[in-house]
């Protein structure tokens, strides 16, 4: 079993990637914005930014606001939505509102700037192994990313004997590629089956609906979890 690490699973409120490695014996944290959802005592409430330099040996950020920079979300940075979702302050989303088309624009390009910036102070952190999840990215995100981002791998929770479709990408830095544990079939399209491993984009709109969408999968972290710390500990020892 590999040493005890100090992790710190960034932008996580449903402490599953921390619960995980916790299982392992490892000193793990998490840390958001908002309170973690188990209350556990090992979550932080803050910008994880402010806790990068805090002498980890392995940083994932599970989950970064990611809305601006993913391939789904380009469209708005061209005709604006009405309304920003649900993950914004109230505040924020009601001042939106009441902008025009130009301001709202203007808003979004600024957002995506913040989101790269964020993504980027992760990726730079003085930590020797690191992890940033994020779904695929447009073009204008990448452009504001730092020159040294490798190719993600893109993996599948089905992959890890989870029945559901969700590419989710990993920049990682020290870190081996995951490879699959219990590797699924995948349903052919117009199945019951297919709908069924299609839930997390058919999600129905609601206050929730992010929290559904945003969360890992135990399968996944479990994984992270088995073959990241090792590798981890080899590179915090080197």
């Amino acid at each position: 079993m590999a040493d005890h690490l100090r992790i710190l699973i960034g932008c996580e409120t449903s402490g599953v990637m921390r619960r995980a490695f916790a299982a392992r014996g490892h000193d793990v944290w998490s840390c958001d914005l908002l309170p973690a959802e188990d209350r556990s005592n090992r979550h932080i409430v803050g910008d994880v930014r402010d806790h990068l330099a805090d002498g980890w040996d392995l940083l994932i950020v599970a989950h970064p606001p990611c809305t601006r920079l993913c391939n789904s979300g380009v469209r708005w940075l061209h005709e604006p939505s009405k309304r920003l979702p649900e993950t914004y302050p109230a505040a924020e989303r009601e001042a939106y509102a009441l902008m025009s088309r130009e301001d709202r624009l203007a808003f979004l390009w600024s957002d995506l700037d913040r989101g790269a910036a964020l993504f980027a102070a992760c990726w730079q952190a003085p930590v020797p192994c690191v992890a940033v999840e994020n779904p695929v990215m447009n073009p204008h995100a990448k452009a504001r990313l730092p020159a040294d981002l490798p190719r993600p791998q893109t993996v599948q929770p089905w992959w890890f004997g989870e029945p559901f479709f969700k590419a989710t990408s990993f920049y990682m830095r020290g870190l081996p590629r995951l490879s699959p544990t219990n590797r699924l079939t995948p349903p052919k399209v117009g199945t019951p089956e297919h709908k069924e491993w299609s839930a997390v984009h058919r999600a129905s709109p609601g206050p929730d609906r992010w929290k559904f969408r945003s969360r890992t999968f135990e399968g996944v972290a479990e994984a992270c979890a088995d073959q990241w710390a090792g590798g981890a500990a080899e590179e915090a020892v080197a």
